[in-house]
């Protein structure tokens, strides 16, 4: 049934061991899972988190996987499904950007619930993460889905289906029956993010890695998949790249068996907004403390990239945005109430902010926007957007930024992502809950399993 795809990952997931890890990427894992539960927690009362629970709840099961931030547990499917909506809700989680973009922290909680429920070691949890970051980023850098009207979870889908049949210790051969099952019956579709958004963008990698678990599970028992996934005739290259393939450099990390490293080529999130975004958010932010008063400001043009037009501002549900989900996808509107306001957080996405009359007024007369071919040749190296403000009284400002605070050529340091996970937790959490949390992801490979840690994030 093999194809030389189907192969490489099924053998780069069995060459895995923690013994392999650099002890970098170990400080980087923990790293995402620390700002996954926060931006879960912050998560946790959202309209989407609450109906994903509210179908937990109702398949609970006392031998299951914990839903995050309650004493239920459900089967690991359902849970790992309940809780990836959390960390997915807020557009807060971490990104990388290639040929096709990618939230590789999607697949952390398919594996956490996983490593719980097959009582798995945190080692083999945090080597099952780093592998499934390695693959999907890799694979992010092979080719583009995006074009072809695909969504990039069926690539979080795939790094999630090597995770799990690490877990499983499934051996080369079954991961390929897992890798199989999980590309050919579940490819998504890209209407996902077009147009007015739904609660399912947020669901949508949730779902993939859904389906990867239970893909890892079949396999488990003996269940075989659809031959040459990719390369046969019906297969992943012809159906969701039409007729293309994979670069094979991109995949040389993999082929070569190298230990997984690209997790610090991935970028945590200082903004609550998409992530072509972040740069512009720093722009605008800085051009407010210069400015100072946002009555001064007569007109706003932004300058982007491709990619950023394409996903977040040529659609004229951007420029209206009616649902949270559409208005944290939105470059003009992100733009404006960081003008507008000061700041960018989770509240700038109520619906009492993007439905305010005045603010959409401003949109609609003083905001315009274009891509710029320069800074569109300068992606995905960075993420360049530009600026300018013209106020009443003649006076012109303009910030460019390409590397916001988070990317991978900007970090946000250890003392930031605690900053940010306490803020995010901070709704339902005392400081004493906080530092138990953070505790047991800085020593995670310490600890005998996960049981600890999953009672310190009860709400």
């Amino acid at each position: 049934m093999s194809d030389r795809y189907s192969r490489m990952l099924a053998e780069y997931t069995a060459s895995c061991a923690w013994e392999r890890l650099p002890p970098e990427t170990v400080h980087e894992v923990k790293r995402r899972l620390l700002d996954s539960i926060g931006v879960a927690m912050a998560a946790f009362a959202e309209p989407a988190p609450k109906a994903a629970r509210a179908y937990a709840y109702d398949l609970a099961s006392h031998d299951g996987a914990t839903l995050w931030g309650t004493t239920v547990k459900a089967p690991p499917g359902v849970a790992a499904f309940a809780n990836a909506v959390m960390v997915r809700y807020l557009d807060f989680n971490d990104t990388y950007l290639s040929r096709e973009p990618l939230h590789p922290s999607d697949m952390i909680p398919s594996l956490l619930a996983l490593t719980e429920w097959r009582g798995r070691s945190p080692k083999e949890f945090i080597v099952a993460t780093a592998l499934a970051y390695e693959v999907g980023v890799c694979l992010c850098d092979a080719a583009g889905l995006r074009a072809h009207g695909w969504d990039h979870v069926n690539y979080t889908a795939l790094g999630a289906a090597c995770g799990a049949a690490y877990l499983l210790d499934l051996g080369p051969q079954r991961t390929e029956h897992a890798v199989a099952i999980t590309a050919i019956p579940h490819a998504a579709m890209r209407q996902t993010r077009a147009g007015e958004l739904s609660m399912w963008k947020g669901a949508a990698a949730a779902e993939a890695t859904r389906n990867a678990l239970e893909a890892a599970l079949l396999a488990s028992c003996g269940m075989t998949g659809p031959s040459s996934p990719f390369e046969g005739e019906m297969g992943f290259f012809r159906q969701l790249l039409r007729g293309e393939g994979f670069d094979e450099a991109a995949l040389r990390p993999l082929g070569e068996q190298s230990p997984p490293t690209r997790i610090r080529d991935t970028y945590i999130k200082f903004w609550p907004v998409e992530y072509h975004a972040q740069s512009a958010v720093d722009a605008a932010l800085q051009l407010r403390r210069e400015i100072g008063d946002p009555m001064r400001i007569a007109s706003v043009h932004i300058d982007t990239f491709r990619a950023a037009y394409e996903i977040i501002a040529k659609d004229p549900e951007k420029w209206e945005p009616r649902t949270r989900e559409t208005a944290d996808h939105s470059l003009p509107y992100i733009v404006a109430v960081a003008l507008l306001d000061g700041e960018v957080t989770r509240a700038s996405f109520e619906p009492a902010r993007f439905q305010d009359p005045t603010l959409r007024t401003f949109l609609r007369e003083r905001v315009t926007l274009q891509e710029d071919p320069e800074l569109t040749r300068l992606y995905p190296e960075g993420i360049p957007n530009r600026i300018t403000v013209r106020t009443h009284d003649g006076a012109t400002y303009v910030r460019e930024v390409h590397f916001p605070r988070g990317h991978a050529r900007n970090p946000m340091t250890d003392g930031e992502v605690i900053e940010k996970f306490n803020r995010n937790v901070g709704t339902f959490w005392t400081r004493a809950q906080a530092e138990r949390v953070l505790a047991c992801v800085w020593h995670l490979e310490d600890q005998p399993d996960l049981r600890e840690l999953l009672v310190a994030m009860r709400i």
